[in-house]
């Protein structure tokens, strides 16, 4: 623990504070006795507002110091908005995490991350896409971020793995607890990896309807890129597409995602037509990342791992969620 000791878990925690608000306080302060001695009015007047109701910070002293052991028991870390180790893009958006909590690895920062998402419930090519890009571009180095989600966020994740890249997802919920149950296996590959598992909720936050929204614009956040491989007209990726936008990153469609069938595409179809580019591959990432190919790229989807049957059975699995 450094000089500030629990000071920006504690101020992470204390309610009816928006996330800039939550910032303007970690500037204000640099150690828990001077956030223990503020008034009501002292704090309004650093945020420049009044607030309904002030806290009890000894209740909220004692809670981050109860996470904080949770957190030593079951290897996660903590880094905040104001340590080095903060990623530095995140820490350049609108609304970045006052603290984060991982396990494993964070990003290096010299190294860019692409940012993979889309539906839960992809067509088959969709999901074929989404692997065979996440894989193309872990061959070159490239790790993928996405949310372990079902669906395109887990293929995703598995494409890039199998290149050897370390991996990174996002969680919307407390760090203790991987969602879906059924990607535990594949949190633990994550890990194995040398990536990392990384959420902005403390251990025994569940999910719900906002924090999976909220989440998205960590993923942005984090990514140089972010290519959506397939949505319909309301899928949480879009939540992705507008965070990408609002922070200026490059946004861009996977090829797949704006064929017109029986799947339901209209959330990529929409983004390609209000100008999101056309990505087919990874080769086109890298071109448009200006980098050159460093090792030769894979067209088979499974052609390195998989022949005969176990080809066939391998991809099934890999398109239900299934852990062979």
């Amino acid at each position: 623990m450094n000089s500030r000791g629990l000071l920006d878990l504690i101020i992470s925690l204390l309610p009816g504070l928006k996330i800039t608000d939550r910032i303007m306080l970690l500037m204000a302060f640099d150690t828990e006795e001077q956030l223990f001695v503020q008034s009501k009015e002292d704090i309004e007047e650093i945020l420049k507002r009044e607030i309904k109701e002030f806290w009890d910070i000894s209740e909220y002293r004692d809670r981050a110091d109860r996470i904080d052991n949770i957190c030593k028991m079951r290897s996660v870390k903590w880094v905040s908005w104001t340590d080095a180790e903060y990623p530095p893009l995140l820490r350049e958006i609108y609304d970045p995490p006052c603290v984060l909590f991982y396990r494993g690895v964070l990003p290096n920062p010299e190294k860019s991350l692409l940012g993979i998402v889309g539906t839960r419930r992809p067509s088959p090519a969709a999901a074929e896409q989404a692997y065979k890009i996440a894989g193309n571009i872990g061959r070159q180095g490239v790790s993928v971020i996405s949310g372990l989600a079902l669906g395109i966020d887990a293929m995703s994740h598995r494409g890039n793995l199998i290149s050897g890249a370390p991996g990174y997802a996002v969680l919307g919920n407390g760090i203790d607890e991987i969602y879906p149950p059924s990607n535990r296996p594949l949190a633990k590959r994550i890990l194995d990896s040398g990536g990392a598992i990384i959420s902005e909720y403390a251990p025994g936050v569940p999910p719900c309807k906002w924090t999976f929204p909220a989440r998205n614009r960590i993923i942005s956040g984090l990514s140089r890129s972010v290519l959506i491989i397939e949505a319909p007209k309301k899928s949480g990726a879009l939540i992705t597409a507008g965070f990408a936008l609002e922070q200026g990153k490059d946004l861009w469609v996977a090829s797949c995602g704006v064929h017109e069938d029986s799947f339901d595409r209209e959330g990529t179809i929409k983004l390609a037509y209000d100008g999101a580019e056309i990505i087919t591959s990874a080769c086109d990432v890298l071109e448009k990342w200006n980098a050159a190919v460093q090792t030769p790229l894979c067209n088979n989807v499974n052609e390195e791992e998989m022949t005969g049957k176990t080809k066939l059975v391998s991809s099934m699995a890999d398109f239900l969620n299934l852990e062979l």
